[in-house]
This record gives C-alpha cells, structure tokens and sequence, in this order.
C-alpha cells in the first residue's frame, strides 16, 4: 500500500489549499481514506474521511463547513479542499487508508497558516 500526500504550503488566514492523496497497492473494496493533522505539542487528530464502500463522509467540528474531503476513484486520488484557512489549522497533514481494518500512513505535508 501506498500513500502519495502532496499540495500543503503557507498561506495567509482565509485562503485556501487542496491537499491530494494518491493511493495505491489494493484491490478490496472495503475502505476508507482520510486526513489526519498533527500540531507541535498536540496528539494526531482526525480530520475528515470518506469510505469508499458507502461515500459516508466524516469531518472533525472544527472544519466542518470549511474543508471538503472528496474522491476521485478513477485516479485512486482523494483530495482535502481547505477553505477559509485559520491559523489553527497549522500542522503536519498525513493521508491515512483503513483497508479492511488495518491502516496505512502516508508521509505527511506541512501547512502553514499566518495571520
């Protein structure tokens, strides 16, 4: 199983960014794909999913309304859309798979928000 994460950066509070996953290296049906952050100081936190076998979506409160998880299945790439940036969401972004209960990690990606 891989797991490309791509797309963090630094940007001002109110802008935007699209984090991208690409995955890789399963054949079940049976999973789910999301977005974990981790902040200096603070544990791992999840912050939006989506399953493939149902298209639930899940996101954390505090992106609700700001950030949109979405997949798409012919490039096997999910994508994290982050809107209204704040200077909260600073952290290390890490794409996660469950395949059928076992989870994969991808590398993760900076973002930054200044105000």
């Amino acid at each position: 199983v891989q797991l490309q994460a791509s797309g963090g950066g630094s940007v001002q509070a109110g802008e935007s960014l699209r984090l991208s996953c690409a995955a890789s290296g399963w054949t079940s049906d049976d999973y789910a794909v999301g977005w974990f952050r981790q902040a200096p100081g603070k544990e791992r936190e999840r912050v939006a999913c989506i399953s493939q076998r149902d298209g639930n979506t899940f996101y954390a409160d505090s992106v609700k309304g700001r950030f949109t998880i979405s997949s798409d299945n012919d490039a096997n790439t999910v994508y994290l859309q982050m809107d209204s940036l704040e200077p909260e969401d600073t952290a290390v972004y890490y794409c996660n798979a469950n395949v059928r209960g076992k989870d994969y990690w991808g590398k993760g990606t900076q973002v930054t928000v200044s105000s």
